[in-house]
């Protein structure tokens, strides 16, 4: 399945293929930014899709990526088990709760938390 716009509880989501290439690179962000301005709200990303360096904080990969999205006004959803990371950074853990605490970054695990995270915002 390509990346695809869908209406998720009454929201334009920009559903983002697992199968599709990686985001390796902020250019990779930015075309994804880019499909996005047809009419999404908000990007839902496979975690399988992010280059690993996204999941290690010291590499400011999740930060510059995480950027774009806000400075273009796009709320970016990272779905997806991303326990064994979870796991292995306190950092992570920390930045994961603190997104998930706002409005324009979240981290789910699968589509049903999705779909109640935005009925709720």
């Amino acid at each position: 399945m390509p990346d695809e716009l869908q209406e998720r509880s009454g929201v334009t989501v920009l559903m983002c293929d697992p199968a599709g290439p990686p985001v390796a690179t902020t250019q990779d962000a930015l075309d994804l930014i880019g499909a996005a301005f047809a009419g999404a709200e908000v990007v839902v990303m496979p975690a399988g899709r992010l280059d690993e360096r996204f999941f290690s904080l010291g590499t400011r990969f999740a930060g510059d990526i995480m950027q774009k999205f806000v400075n273009y006004r796009l709320r970016l959803v990272v779905m997806g088990d991303i326990s064994a990371q979870l796991a292995a950074s306190d950092s992570l853990r920390a930045l994961v709760h603190e997104s998930n605490q706002g409005a324009h970054i979240w981290f789910v695990p699968d589509l049903d938390t999705l779909d109640s995270r935005l009925r709720t915002s």
